[in-house]
C-alpha cells in the first residue's frame, strides 16, 4: 500500500518540474533577449536630376574686316554683319570687295572667307559641320579634341566637288560654276567628284574638279602661279573701255584692280575694264590654294581726240537769186 502513495506525492513533483521547464524558453525570451535593433529611418525622397539641357550647336560669325553681309534664308534680305553673330543652317554669308571674314565652330572648326567669297550653312552638330561655297576663297582649320571626332565638309555650290577632314587645314576654291581646286596644308582631305569617286589630298597636295568629272591625281602644290596676259595693243588708248583676256591655272583666283573675275574650266577669262582719262592702271593677281601669287600691271593712258566743231554751211547767192528769178547786182 506505499507504492500507490509514493507515486501520488511524485506526480505534482513532476508536473512543476515540466512547467519550469516550459517556462523557461518563455522566461528567456521575454527578460534576456536583446530587444531588436530598430529600423532605420526611411530614406527622404530623391530630388529629380535636372534634366541638362544643351546649348544648340551654331556657327559664329567671329571676325570680319570691310563690307561683309548676311542674309537668313535664300529668300531674305541682306543686312550688314555683327561680330559674334549667330549662323544657323540656311544662313549665308558673303564678303566685298577688299574684305575678309572668319566663321567658329566653338575649337573645333575655323573658316576663313577672302573677299568676294560666299557660303552657306548646311549643318551644323557636336559631329558635323556642313558649308557650301557658292563662289570665291575659303580656307579651313579642324582641329582634333580628345575623344571628339568632329568632321567638317566644304561643299561646292554648282558642282560635284566635296572637302571633308577632321583634321587638317585645306583651301577650297571655287569658280561659281564647278570648277573648284583644293589644296591641303596639313593633315589628309578627302576630295570627291562626280558619282562618289575620290582621291586623298594629303599636305602640300592639290587637285582639281571639273563639272562633271572626277578628282584630277594629287600633285604637288607649285610655289608659283601660271599667268598670262593679252593686254591692249599700244599704251595710249581711244576709248573708254578696253578689253584684257588672260589665262591661269584652273582654280585660280583672279581679281584686277581688286575685283574678282570668273575663269573658265580651263582657266580663262576675259573682261573689258573702264578707264578714266588720263594715266590708267591695270593691276591682275592670281592667286593658287597653296598661297602662291603671280601679278601684272599695265598702265593704259585714255586719250580721246576732241569733238568735231560743226561745219559751216556756205551759200552761193549768185545761183539762189538766179533760181527764184532774181538778178545779180
Amino acid at each position: 500500500m506505499a507504492a500507490p502513495s509514493s507515486r501520488r506525492r511524485q506526480a505534482p513533483f513532476l508536473a512543476g518540474l515540466v512547467l519550469i521547464l516550459a517556462a523557461l524558453p518563455v522566461g528567456w525570451f521575454v527578460f534576456l533577449r536583446e530587444p531588436p535593433a530598430p529600423l532605420p529611418p526611411p530614406e527622404p525622397p530623391r530630388a529629380a536630376a535636372p534634366v541638362e539641357v544643351k546649348k544648340a550647336v551654331e556657327l559664329v560669325l567671329s571676325s570680319f574686316e570691310g563690307t561683309v553681309e548676311v542674309k537668313h534664308g535664300e529668300a531674305g534680305a541682306w543686312e550688314p554683319a555683327r561680330k559674334d553673330m549667330p549662323l544657323r543652317p540656311t544662313d549665308v554669308v558673303r564678303t566685298g570687295r577688299g574684305s575678309w571674314a572668319v566663321v567658329l565652330n566653338g575649337e573645333s572648326v575655323e573658316l576663313r572667307m577672302e573677299a568676294d567669297t560666299e557660303i552657306s550653312v548646311e549643318e551644323i552638330s557636336n559631329e558635323l559641320s556642313k558649308v557650301m561655297l557658292g563662289s570665291g576663297l575659303a580656307t579651313a582649320t579642324v582641329r582634333g579634341r580628345p575623344n571628339v571626332r568632329h568632321t567638317f565638309i566644304l561643299k561646292a555650290k554648282n558642282g560635284d566637288a566635296e572637302a571633308s577632314t577632321s583634321q587638317g587645314t585645306f583651301t577650297m576654291s571655287n569658280n561659281g560654276k564647278g570648277t573648284v581646286s583644293v589644296g591641303t596644308r596639313e593633315g589628309d582631305v578627302k576630295l570627291t567628284g562626280k558619282e562618289g569617286r575620290f582621291v586623298i589630298v594629303r599636305a602640300g597636295q592639290q587637285s582639281i574638279v571639273r563639272p562633271g568629272k572626277a578628282p584630277t591625281e594629287p600633285a604637288p602644290i607649285p610655289s608659283s602661279v601660271f599667268l598670262k596676259m593679252q593686254w591692249p595693243k599700244g599704251r595710249t588708248q581711244r576709248t573708254q573701255e578696253v578689253a584684257i583676256s588672260g589665262s591661269t591655272v584652273p582654280g585660280s583666283r583672279v581679281t584686277v584692280n581688286g575685283a574678282s573675275v570668273l575663269t573658265d574650266e580651263e582657266g580663262n577669262f576675259k573682261l573689258g575694264v573702264p578707264l578714266e582719262k588720263g594715266k590708267n592702271t591695270v593691276h591682275v593677281s592670281a592667286v593658287g590654294v597653296g598661297g602662291a601669287r603671280q601679278e601684272e600691271q599695265r598702265e593704259l593712258v585714255l586719250d580721246t581726240p576732241p569733238p568735231k566743231k560743226p561745219g559751216t554751211l556756205k551759200v552761193d547767192t549768185n545761183v539762189f537769186q538766179e533760181r527764184v528769178g532774181g538778178t545779180s547786182p
